[in-house]
């Protein structure tokens, strides 16, 4: 059995500011070669890490248009939903999403955590299960989103996970859980995505994990500028495991695409934001999770820089437009 691994595209209609190109065709270039590529590697299924939108509410049309290349793979693609991909970051809203929409009209399907796919050939049985994004994913014991069970009797076991799968420990306050520490897993190949850097393929004891990173490059980061979208294809033949990387080549280099003098006011900014973070979590004991009363906390906080406070309060906004009479939901 073979299979091809992509992860977070993001696909939307406009183009990021930190960005020279026009994203939506930059995109669709690297989106094509994705999909040629399966087809020429005659690939049994195409697997997507999650992030297939960059918003739950995209334009039918742009939708439209990214459906037309997904329709060109010759095989099933299967897909978790990444937290770009639901409202409020709740799995549980995807019905009325466009992932939800292109689920329904068979593009791909969006794996059920209950419902695993067994893809049997050759006498093998390979079981994909999923885990997408959820609030309390890196926050919980691991084992309850790391650690598929064997539902179908298969031979092999693959897992994909939209979660913040890293090498080294975040900075606190930044949910993440560390490769080493889930080595345990009872997954033969998990498949991650989310950090866009990504960290290759990982290999232990016959075991795998691999986040090849994410085929868009939306972030505001330095080591943007020099990766390149890659993606995973891999084989399984009477249980052995192979797996390699391939770069996409129609991908342009980061110097080419991205705005550098833009990833420095950006970096500049986070720098501001993370000690606006620290303040807030010395100086204030939310005892609510009403979004407004939040937010007025926040805005009547001293000794804050008023233009980081603004950008904060603006991001509290964005995120209470999903939320319910200021109740998440």
């Amino acid at each position: 059995m073979k299979f091809l691994y992509v992860t977070d595209t993001h696909i939307r209609g406009t183009t990021p500011k930190n960005r020279l190109d026009v994203y939506v065709d930059t995109l669709k270039e690297k989106l094509e070669e994705v999909i040629e590529l399966a087809n020429k590697e005659e690939v049994d299924v195409l697997l997507h890490g999650g992030d297939v939108f960059d918003r739950p509410d995209l334009s039918p049309n742009v939708v439209g248009q990214f459906a037309k290349i997904f329709m060109k793979a010759q095989m099933p693609i299967y897909v978790v939903a990444g937290n770009h991909d639901t409202f409020g970051h709740n799995p549980e809203t995807i019905s009325r999403t466009m992932l939800g929409l292109m689920d329904s009209f068979g593009v791909m399907t969006v794996i059920n955590p209950k419902t695993p796919v067994v893809i049997e050939k050759n006498g093998q049985r390979v079981q994909v299960s999923g885990q997408p994004y959820h609030y309390d994913l890196d926050q919980r014991d691991p084992k309850l989103d790391y650690y598929p069970t064997n539902e179908t009797n298969a031979d092999v076991l693959i897992h994909i996970v939209h979660s913040m799968l890293v090498e080294k420990a975040l900075p606190e306050g930044v949910p993440h859980t560390i490769i080493d520490h889930i080595w345990g897993t009872t997954a033969d190949i998990i498949l991650t995505g989310h950090f866009h850097g990504g960290f290759g393929i990982k290999e232990r004891n016959g075991k795998f994990i691999c986040n090849p990173g994410a085929l868009a490059r939306v972030n505001n980061h330095w080591s943007e500028i020099s990766r390149m979208p890659k993606v995973i294809v891999g084989s399984i033949i009477n249980g052995a495991i192979s797996l390699e990387e391939k770069v996409i080549r129609r991908a342009q280099k980061g110097d080419d695409v991205l705005d550098r003098s833009f990833l420095e006011k950006a970096v500049h900014q986070e720098e501001k934001l993370h000690s606006f973070v620290q303040q807030v979590k010395e100086t204030s004991q939310f005892q609510t999770l009403n979004m407004s009363d939040i937010i007025l906390e926040i805005a009547s906080l001293k000794n804050v820089e008023e233009k980081v406070k603004q950008e904060a309060l603006r991001r509290m906004t964005v995120i209470e437009e999903v939320w319910k009479d200021g109740e998440y939901e």
